[in-house]
């Protein structure tokens, strides 16, 4: 009998759970939305459903050519999620924006976004401080938890310099702190084809 790969590496559901400041994993079949890959970094989680950000899908377009006022400001913009691609979203480390909701360890959602603008604009506010979205990652009540059964995702920890930091790689060092069975996977190629 001949075995499919898919079969062979799949596991399941790690039981960590899918909480605001973790990340959700894509196990490397996952090809559905645009997930390919993906960390997502949880904000929200509770029985109304879940929603989050995909940290490592950078766009080609900065935030200084889709927000007035911004100008000057050459900070990416990261494809969040394909739920509201038409507005604008982030996450960020400043616990002085007010409004701004604490997700995880020192990582904040939202905020007052006149604020946002006036500290980018005078240079206080940096690149590895903020991270802007496209739209943003949704998940209906239960549908989350039915995709992890399903071992669509898993659920990991993810540090804040992890989540402001650099792009390059991130979905295979935390597959690697996963276990075993999603280390291997962290090297399996993008398409079998190729191999």
């Amino acid at each position: 009998m001949k075995e499919n790969w898919e079969d062979l590496f799949r596991v399941r559901y790690n039981g960590l759970p899918p909480v605001g400041g973790r990340v959700l994993v894509a196990e490397p079949f996952l090809r559905d939305g645009g997930f390919g890959r993906s960390v997502v970094y949880l904000t929200d989680h509770n029985e109304e459903g879940s929603v989050g950000f995909v940290l490592n899908k950078p766009l080609r377009v900065s935030v200084e050519s889709v927000v007035a006022g911004l100008e000057g400001v050459d900070f990416p913009v990261y494809y969040g999620g394909p739920v509201g691609r038409d507005s604008l979203y982030y996450i960020h480390r400043r616990a002085d924006i007010p409004g701004a909701v604490m997700v995880g360890d020192g990582v904040f959602h939202g905020g007052d976004f006149d604020v946002v603008t006036r500290l980018a604009r005078e240079g206080r506010l940096g690149e590895g401080d903020i991270r802007f979205f496209a739209g943003y990652s949704g998940w209906s009540a239960g549908q989350l938890e039915g995709e992890l059964r399903e071992d669509s995702w898993l659920v990991g920890e993810v540090s804040r310099d992890e989540v402001f930091g650099g792009t390059e790689g991130l979905w295979e060092r935390i597959m690697r702190r996963l276990g075993a069975r999603p280390a291997i996977w962290s090297m399996f190629p993008e398409d079998p084809r190729m191999n």
